[in-house]
């Protein structure tokens, strides 16, 4: 096969080595924002889900820097398809998930979207245009057969997961797990006894994932911290995946998000996303969706916060699953005050949370209540309304600022006095 294998000429192949020089240095920003590669129906699984999401795009990244480092040496040889251990770690989690090969499209995805890239950088390159339909020709034979061997070496490595899992206590676990959230007729007595939990009484779910996929070790430090800030003699573990944990504690103890916060920091690529207590196999599934809606907006909003409540986040996931409606709502709603120092916007949103007391808003910020009153008429001048005229919508907008971790949302190491 190598023999009848189209080379470059000279000239095409030392434009095809800086080019790929390059794209082996800018992999990281080839791909974009990652729901470019995911979107679609098909593909919404894993859309949804940001650990599997995250995953997937370091994948698309590895992938496109054998393809980049092979070219960089030898321009224009077939690239043998040595799946990156990215990308074999996202295949047993995408099987561990219950989805099939078909959803290894992600990838063919992903490689529209470098392709746009390439030709940029090869465009950017040339000296000579001439040279370029040469260049795009052979590139794109070698990507595209390149990404068809990656995508069949895959799915033969999720193959192999898929007979492994079957013959595993964890896959027992995860799969009953799901058929209890998707709301499956699955018998309780069955269920408790593949999970190794009780179903009955109080439970609340949490998400603990990894942002960097180097901390696996870390995953379970944070779910041993969460069980000893609940207060639980255990804990139910499923793992969902090389980079999430599933998790259920059989209490209904109102976690103090800023305590646990603060040792949950040790592990900066570490976030938790808890749902709220329930009761029952209703309480088991509904919690654990608070959870996943949770780690969903997180995500989506690429939050700063490790640690957080579904009952902390509702209100914001509801106005920002339109991006653009929220964009706007943000600025319609706050006008001058979006550009305000973050002591104005700090102390507005903490007398909001404390009821319009001006002396409990003070004790709560550590400032003198004179400089509340005076950052309060500040807001108002600022405000396309009064706030005391509109206040639910200015909440509103100050939770979906303080959320997506923008600096006027957060407060300041010194408001003053």
């Amino acid at each position: 096969m190598e023999q009848s294998w189209p080379r470059p000429s000279g000239q095409v192949a030392e434009i095809w080595r800086r080019a790929a020089r390059t794209a082996f240095d800018s992999a990281d920003s080839w791909f974009g924002d990652r729901r470019e590669t995911l979107r679609g129906a098909p593909l919404r699984p894993i859309a949804e889900d940001p650990a599997l999401a995250e995953a997937v795009q370091r994948g698309n990244v590895a992938v496109l820097r054998q393809w980049a480092f092979a070219n960089m040496h030898e321009p224009g040889r077939r690239v043998t398809a040595d799946a990156p251990p990215e990308l074999l770690a996202s295949a047993r989690d995408m099987v561990r998930r219950g989805l099939d090969k078909s959803i290894l499209n992600a990838y063919r995805t992903g490689q529209s979207l470098a392709w746009r890239r390439w030709m940029q950088t090869c465009f950017a390159e040339a000296t000579d245009t001439a040279d370029l339909p040469e260049l795009f020709d052979l590139s794109a034979q070698s990507v595209s057969t390149f990404i068809d061997d990656i995508v069949e070496a895959v799915g033969v490595a999720m193959d192999a997961e898929r007979r492994a899992l079957t013959r595993g206590t964890h896959a027992e676990r995860l799969t009953a797990a799901t058929l209890l959230i998707e709301g499956a007729a699955i018998p309780r007595a069955r269920a408790e006894a593949q999970l190794g939990y009780r179903l009955t009484g109080p439970h609340t779910a949490a998400i603990v994932w990894d942002t960097s996929a180097t901390a696996a070790g870390e995953l379970d430090a944070a779910a041993e911290i969460l069980t000893r800030h609940s207060g639980a003699a255990g804990r139910l573990t499923v793992i969902a995946g090389a980079n999430a944990l599933w998790l259920w504690l059989p209490t209904a103890t109102v976690l103090d998000t800023a305590a646990l916060a603060a040792d949950i920091s040790a592990y900066d690529s570490i976030r938790l996303a808890i749902g709220r207590p329930g009761r029952g196999v209703d309480g088991f599934r509904r919690s654990h969706l608070d959870a996943a809606t949770t780690q969903q907006l997180l995500a989506r909003l690429t939050a700063p916060q490790q640690v957080a409540r579904y009952d902390d986040i509702a209100v914001v996931a509801l106005l920002t699953r339109d991006p653009a409606r929220a964009d706007e709502f943000v600025r319609d709603t706050l006008g001058e005050l979006l550009t305000a120092d973050a002591e104005t916007l700090t102390v507005v949103r903490g007398y909001i949370q404390q009821l319009c007391n001006t002396s409990r808003t003070a004790q709560r910020l550590f400032i003198h209540r004179n400089t509340i009153i005076r950052r309060l008429a500040r807001a108002d001048e600022l405000l396309p309304k009064p706030l005391g005229d509109n206040i639910v919508a200015v909440a509103a907008a100050l939770e979906v600022l303080h959320w997506r971790g923008e600096p006027g949302a957060r407060r300041s190491h010194s408001p003053g006095r």
